[in-house]
């Protein structure tokens, strides 16, 4: 079990336990922040949208289609955007730092 460091919308940081293989749309919600996730995970809603640190971005897998058409239907994106539900957390991800996007 690792970690991911979340940062609310007030600018607190969440430091959540995470498990391999969920979702960091899940991890986030379970821990009770506020994370909608409506879709479920399947990258049409973008209700989870999360800008992640500069550095973690060479570690995460690109964006697929999916995904990036779901950004760019959404009113504040950032080169850091990315959908959590999109993100599997692994142990090479032990200490992500995600901030959650502004409410649409």
């Amino acid at each position: 079990m690792g970690v991911i460091n979340v940062i609310d919308r007030e600018g607190k940081t969440h430091t959540l336990e995470a498990l391999e293989g969920w979702r960091i749309m899940e991890i986030i919600r379970d821990w009770g922040l506020p994370m909608e996730g409506l879709c479920g995970g399947s990258a049409e809603c973008g209700t989870c949208h999360v800008f992640v640190a500069p550095e973690w971005l060479p570690k995460l897998f690109p964006a697929r289609d999916e995904e990036e058409n779901q950004l760019d239907q959404l009113p504040i994106v950032e080169p850091n955007s990315r959908l959590s539900c999109q993100i599997l957390y692994t142990d090479e991800l032990d200490g992500l730092t995600v901030t959650l996007a502004p409410e649409a």
